[in-house]
């Protein structure tokens, strides 16, 4: 069998790779390397990897037609709600356009597929006031990502009803785990914070430190994807997540705890088109017998301790 990974050398999708690899696949790789870095994998040389903009559509037409994977997981993405506002348009042509045009070769050369996974967020749910959020639950996306997103969805969702192709879509929460880059945009609080705890520089808190995630270690979400694919899950909306609700405050004095250390804390104003509360209802997931390994003091201990380790080595 054969996966082809978009975004594959950056922070979830190496750890996906690895475990496909690991799991025998073939594996083929793309990655303009823009967030990325081929050192992220594990098995790099076992792979094929291709230096590529997934918004090149020849190419990407091209690479279809002479790879042909039987699974296709769609993580390359412009990832962070800040960046979009600031780079609307590169935004669409990345996280929209660029699935869209794979799609639509895919269906046109008729290519059999056993899955096409594309991967969204919870920033589609937006701050209205439901919680937990349920894959069913009404959305308000707020940022040029969010709504990306979210009408991404509904073209590979449509896609898959009309042209009998077997996509499915899955809203990661906030994932934190080893690989994620503290430096880049995209990145996530964990990361940061990791970062100013192991450099001993200040951390910037936008807000009150109220605002509240649902954070899931990234060995649970590769866990979770692959019991999507294991049991072919298709034409669902699927979130991934712990299911457990942490305040920004909370999360910020748990890992001083871990890490024996009290960070600087710099307040600034919360910045536009982020989302105020937010924790997911994972029973689909549950009903695919999925359980979390690394509850959220665990899995901060387990980052915390492989940075260091990696810092001394």
């Amino acid at each position: 069998m054969k996966a082809l990974v978009t975004g594959g050398a950056g922070f979830i999708g190496s750890h996906l790779v690895d475990h496909l690899v690991e799991s025998g696949f073939e594996v083929v790789v793309v990655d303009d390397l823009s967030m990325g870095a081929i050192s992220n994998i594990k098995h790099w040389e076992q792979i094929t990897i291709y230096v590529a903009d997934v918004c090149d559509d020849k190419f990407m037409q091209q690479l279809l037609a002479d790879e042909r994977p039987d699974y296709i997981y769609f993580l390359a993405a412009i990832a962070s709600v800040p960046d979009s506002i600031e780079r609307p348009a590169e935004t669409h042509a990345v996280n929209h356009t660029a699935v869209f045009n794979l799609l639509e070769h895919i269906r046109q050369i008729r290519l059999p597929i056993k899955q096409f996974l594309f991967t969204s967020s919870a920033a589609v749910y937006g701050n209205l006031p439901e919680l937990p959020k349920r894959e069913d639950s009404r959305v308000a996306p707020v940022s040029p990502y969010a709504i990306d997103k979210y009408a991404t969805e509904r073209f590979v969702l449509a896609y898959g009803e009309l042209y009998d192709l077997p996509t499915v879509c899955v809203r990661f929460f906030n994932v934190y785990g080893p690989r994620q880059n503290p430096s880049s945009p995209h990145s996530g609080v964990l990361s940061i914070l990791t970062d100013c705890l192991k450099t001993q520089r200040p951390f910037t808190l936008f807000g009150d430190g109220t605002q509240t995630r649902d954070f899931v270690y990234v060995s649970d979400v590769i866990k979770a994807l692959w019991l999507i694919t294991e049991h072919q899950v298709q034409h669902e909306v699927i979130n991934i997540a712990n299911g457990l609700e942490t305040s920004l405050n909370g999360i910020i004095q748990m890992y001083q705890e871990i890490a024996g250390q009290q960070l600087e804390i710099k307040r600034a104003e919360q910045r536009g088109g982020e989302v105020d509360h937010s924790v997911a209802s994972i029973g689909k997931l549950a009903r695919l017998n999925y359980e979390s390994e690394w509850p959220l003091r665990r899995g901060l201990t387990k980052y915390w301790e492989g940075e260091c380790e990696h810092a001394r080595s």
